[in-house]
């Protein structure tokens, strides 16, 4: 697992890209546009993305956003899409 902090200023854009491996975008401050091609919409301070491997997707910030992607597997070592289970 590795842990990236990210923080965006207004009007700021991560261009279109892929990941090799699972990832969780956690937003701790502002908000964050995405856009994967077939779905869009925003994540807030508090809120978490999932991200599975190979999905191009991109972000945008219209104010000033900060955030932690959070890495879930090993470079070269094949990916597993997300699973959320919920406790019964």
């Amino acid at each position: 697992m590795r842990v990236v902090g990210l923080r965006l200023e207004p009007g700021q854009t991560v261009p279109e890209h892929r990941n090799a491996i699972p990832v969780a975008l956690i937003v701790t401050g502002g908000r964050l546009q995405f856009d994967d091609g077939t779905q869009s919409g925003e994540v807030g301070a508090g809120e978490m993305l999932l991200i599975n491997p190979g999905e191009r997707h991109r972000y945008h910030a219209d104010v000033a956003t900060s955030a932690y992607l959070v890495f879930a597997g090993l470079p070269g070592v094949r990916g597993r899409t997300w699973t959320v289970r919920r406790k019964s």
